[in-house]
């Protein structure tokens, strides 16, 4: 489907226009936009717009790709990652920009452009430099869908955090690992847009003035924000994982302790018990009368003094509160 607006060059403004009167009329500046194109649709890129083929492959290629910026003296080309709501994937956005001219491609709907695009299907932008104003309103949109998803690995993260204590299970580590999943996928796309944008505010072929420059300087510092947030995060994820471990690995070693005091404890009384428990006829406790109580007590001694010794030694003082630990982990 194409979708076009333009303003005449005696300033009449035309929306709803088709390719052919594109060419047929001279215009101050008009507006084309590519959404799910059919194949007759993208030829027009070499037979009307005579786009640079590099362009128009990087343009018309389906799979992933990284953002860029290409100058072609005639004009810019642009791709720009949007993202799709909870896979947290890339969906290209393609334009073609100069003074009089904004071609706009991508396969996939794509709120930001149609919230700029309906916005504008009035009229309301007559004046010079239109199509770098439109530029900048799909930009400025894109980055800031990016927002809402930070913000929510954040959260993501922070409900993590709470439940790394004595009661994590592995689900933690799954859920963690998800997430930093999820904050690659996003600075694969934010990177080398944060490139893009630079090599757009300094490129010698623009001539943006200064409140331009203001404008799209604003996007720039954006995406870096984003950036700073996304490796703030991924630090605070390795935290997380450490955290996890250690807390896993303090629990393992709680539990071997105790059941190396019970080893220990019962060492003895097993000697005792096999001592007595030999197969030997001249045994002289075997016909002592109240033998059996005897050895009992005796066993029951050594047990309780083992266990109040190992407790003044502090090998059975689990009482300590992961949660504590965890404070002190994050704080150092």
């Amino acid at each position: 489907m194409i979708r076009a607006i333009g303003v005449q060059q005696d300033g009449t403004f035309r929306s709803n226009l088709s390719i052919e009167e594109i060419k047929q009329h001279e215009f101050r500046w008009f507006w084309a936009d590519f959404s799910e194109p059919t194949s007759e649709e993208k030829d027009l890129f070499s037979t009307t717009f005579h786009f640079h083929p590099l362009a128009i492959e990087d343009c018309l290629e389906k799979g992933h790709q990284r953002p860029k910026m290409d100058d072609y003296n005639d004009y810019l080309f642009l791709l720009i990652h949007s993202l799709a709501k909870k896979s947290y994937d890339a969906r290209k956005l393609n334009l073609f920009m100069n003074e009089k001219m904004l071609v706009t491609f991508h396969y996939e709907h794509l709120q930001s452009v149609e919230d700029v695009f309906q916005s504008n299907a009035n009229g309301l932008f007559s004046e010079d430099h239109v199509p770098l104003r439109f530029m900048h309103a799909i930009l400025d949109r894109i980055v800031d869908e990016y927002f809402p998803y930070v913000y929510g690995i954040e959260d993501h993260l922070n409900n993590i955090e709470e439940r790394t204590d004595e009661n994590a299970t592995y689900d933690v580590m799954d859920r963690l690992f998800d997430v930093r999943h999820d904050m690659q996928k996003i600075r694969r796309s934010l990177i080398p847009q944060r490139d893009v944008l630079y090599r757009l505010l300094n490129s010698v072929n623009i001539s943006l003035d200064k409140e331009q420059q203001f404008y799209f300087q604003d996007i720039y510092d954006h995406v870096i924000k984003l950036v700073e947030m996304l490796e703030s995060y991924r630090e605070f994820s390795s935290d997380i994982r450490d955290n996890y471990i250690s807390v896993s690995s303090d629990k393992m070693n709680n539990i071997m302790m105790t059941l190396t005091v019970i080893t220990t404890i019962f060492m003895p009384l097993t000697f005792i018990a096999g001592l007595y428990g030999m197969n030997f006829i001249n045994i002289p406790e075997l016909e002592f009368q109240n033998g059996y109580f005897v050895v009992l007590g005796v066993m029951g001694f050594i047990a309780i003094v083992m266990f109040l010794v190992f407790r003044k030694i502090g090998w059975l003082r689990f009482s300590r509160s992961h949660k504590k630990r965890r404070r002190r982990i994050f704080l150092r």
